[in-house]
């Protein structure tokens, strides 16, 4: 028995050297371009623009370039680890985890937002006095710290730039004098890393003789002093053109060139050095056991391009394995098949690589993610995260006709959804389309677009309803997992998995059971290397102000179950499904109220607590008779997922304050 123990501790020395090669050999890339053809003008893809029109019309089946007004969305950027990690349960018991982990967004996602940036924000490098450590940002703020960064880890300005300052990359020059005046200037050295306004500063002539009359000696230097431009190329001066030529030198002046403004090297920030280097050592410091349940966040609006980078970090706890990831957008319509990431028909990224998936969001709605490599396992495991899609309803001008715009809308190739009638160009004028995502309402309720839309991350619509019926006054993303601890815990040993014995026996609403479903902020679980992660970053708890609807994005990733949520004192508004707004092809509202629903893995739906006892029937729906207020439960109904694997409460149960 001690010999067979002491061999697999050498085994695990070898395997744990071995598994150390893909990273030192890695090929991490990170990708964020600041304009695309479809969004041209860098200057536009940082916000979210009014929605006026579509950007791929019907009548002429071509992208628009006439304005900037039809140019839609923005461009949105995230960038993401695969590996493992650790999480606490409501018990205290701690569980290891095959998981992705953020490596964008790290401020945002540790306050419970999505960790989606637009280029601005993403392509920033870090500007913090220490460097970067492992458990960041929970290291940080640990230690009292403010953390803010949100920018891509790993981004590095151009090593071809990186000199110990701004002054070791200045260009110089040496003028040539003729006949009293600056004849001509050669560059001695072109510099490098200017990124802005260069200029070009001559000495004056060493006096004026004669000295002109009315004229200190002082004054007739300054006023004959050369003058000139500076031409840049590629980052490195290639001339300087003299616009002034001067008089009386006798000598030659100096020339000075400035300095680049700022420095491309350490820790600095000039976006305009970033040029996809990138430094391995904090992608893999911030990586490496990293692992968030569920996974990072993701939000993006309609008619954005999402470029996504999973680097893949390896997994410490697990050094036997040299397992693959992928990112599967379950049931979201993808730009190719080759950004599917089912690795038949896409790829998988190796230890030590990086992949960039492309998307172009699609209609709105609530839709998840996952690995699909060996997905029973890995999904078992803790690989699932949610991403959900906000609809152009968002960005219609304050006051402006919700069915005019979505009339509006049937007008853009992408996502036209017709029927006899709706006045878009060309009109169907046979059947309804079967496959529309969101058809006019029956009727044109007048409802107008609300002010002030997702201010502070609030207010909104789920869906391009063209009524008002979706909207929403604060949104909480509620992702439903389970897990099974002995599963969790021969997937840290060297032993098989038991797949056919997997039974869940903790439950989760968003990597919590109760009570820590109604802790606020960030959990934070010490992991194998001895530092404190955020493992759990997204709270579960439901805060409604009295007469506000809450929009639960709910969604459900479970292997082996399915799970049942009901809602005590405030009805469930049931508005979509598996991100389709509940509609048929004539326009008629198939929402619906209930107290309980029940998901399989795989599905999601869009759900409305409205904490308002009478409300308006005409727009814009004002609330006339608030809840109650008060404590209350979101739980589910089923006993056995209502424990921490014990005959306690806890589980799958949250709490609901309306204020």
């Amino acid at each position: 028995m001690a010999s067979r123990n002491w061999g697999a501790l050498w085994l695990l020395l070898i395997l744990s050297g071995v598994a150390a090669l893909p990273a030192s050999a890695q090929s991490f890339r990170v990708q964020c371009p600041t304009s695309t053809v479809t969004h041209p003008t860098p200057a536009n893809n940082n916000s979210e623009s009014t929605y006026t029109g579509g950007t791929y019309t019907s009548n002429t089946q071509t992208y628009v370039t006439n304005g900037a007004g039809h140019v839609n969305g923005a461009i949105k950027c995230q960038q993401i680890a695969g590996g493992d990690g650790y999480a606490t349960m409501g018990d205290g018991t701690q569980t290891y985890m095959f998981s992705f982990g953020p490596l964008s967004g790290l401020a945002a996602i540790a306050s419970g937002q999505p960790g989606t940036e637009p280029p601005n924000t993403f392509n920033s490098l870090y500007t913090g006095i220490t460097p970067l450590q492992p458990g960041d940002p929970a290291t940080t703020v640990g230690n009292g710290g403010l953390f803010t960064y949100n920018g891509a880890i790993g981004l590095i300005g151009d090593p071809e730039n990186d000199f110990p300052s701004p002054g070791g990359r200045r260009a110089t020059a040496v003028a040539v004098v003729a006949g009293g005046i600056v004849d001509d200037v050669t560059i001695t050295n072109g510099g490098r890393g200017y990124n802005g306004p260069v200029s070009v500063t001559f000495g004056p002539p060493a006096s004026c003789n004669p000295l002109p009359p009315g004229l200190t000696q002082a004054e007739c230097r300054q006023i004959n002093t050369a003058q000139g431009t500076v031409t840049v190329s590629g980052g490195v001066v290639t001339g300087v053109d003299i616009t002034f030529a001067g008089a009386f030198y006798t000598n030659t002046p100096s020339v000075t060139i400035s300095a680049p403004v700022t420095s491309c090297i350490g820790l600095q920030s000039n976006a305009a050095c970033i040029d996809g280097h990138i430094d391995p050592r904090p992608i893999m410091d911030i990586g490496v056991m990293n692992g968030n349940i569920p996974a990072p966040l993701m939000a993006i609006d309609e008619d954005d391009e999402f470029f996504l980078t999973l680097s893949n970090v390896g997994m410490i706890m697990r050094p036997d394995l040299f397992e693959q990831h992928t990112v599967h957008f379950h049931g979201y319509p993808n730009a190719s098949s080759f950004y599917d990431g089912v690795p038949d028909a896409s790829v998988a990224i190796n230890i030590g690589a990086s992949f960039t998936y492309y998307y172009l969001a699609p209609d709105a709605g609530t839709y998840f993610w996952h690995c699909h490599i060996t997905p029973p396992e890995h999904l078992q495991m803790g690989m699932v995260g949610q991403v959900y899609v906000r609809p152009r309803q968002d960005r219609v001008t304050t006051g402006g006709s919700l069915f005019t715009s979505l009339r509006t809308q049937q007008g853009d190739l992408r996502t036209a959804c017709r029927r006899p009638g709706d006045g878009a160009s060309p009109t169907v004028t046979t059947v309804p389309d079967i496959l529309c995502s969101n058809p006019l309402p029956a009727t044109n309720n007048g409802a107008t677009a609300a002010a002030n839309i997702r201010t502070g991350g609030t207010h909104g619509y789920a869906y391009n309803d063209g009524d008002g019926s979706t909207y929403y006054d604060i949104e909480y993303p509620i992702q439903i997992h389970g897990f099974d601890p002995n599963f969790h815990f021969v997937g840290m040993t060297f032993n098989p998995e038991g797949f056919v014995d997997m039974k869940d026996k903790y439950f989760l609403l968003n990597g919590r059971s109760y009570p820590d479903t109604v802790t606020t902020g960030p959990l934070q679980t010490q992991s194998a290397d001895g530092v404190n992660h955020f493992s759990q970053p997204l709270p579960s708890i439901i805060n409604i102000t009295a007469g506000q609807r809450a929009l639960l994005r709910i969604s459900d990733l479970d292997v082996t179950e399915y799970q049942t949520l009901s809602s005590l004192g405030i009805r469930m508004h049931v508005i979509g499904y598996n991100a389709k707004l509940l509609r048929d092809e004539v326009g008629n509202n198939l929402d619906y109220y209930t107290n309980s629903i029940t998901l399989g893995g795989g599905e999601s739906l869009d759900v409305i607590l409205d904490s308002c006892q009478v409300r308006s029937t005409t727009a814009p729906f004002a609330c006339t008779t608030a809840m109650p207020t008060g404590t209350y439960f979101l739980y589910t109904t089923n006993l056995d997922h209502l424990s921490n694997d014990a005959e306690n409460f806890g589980g799958l149960m949250t709490e609901v304050h309306v204020n």
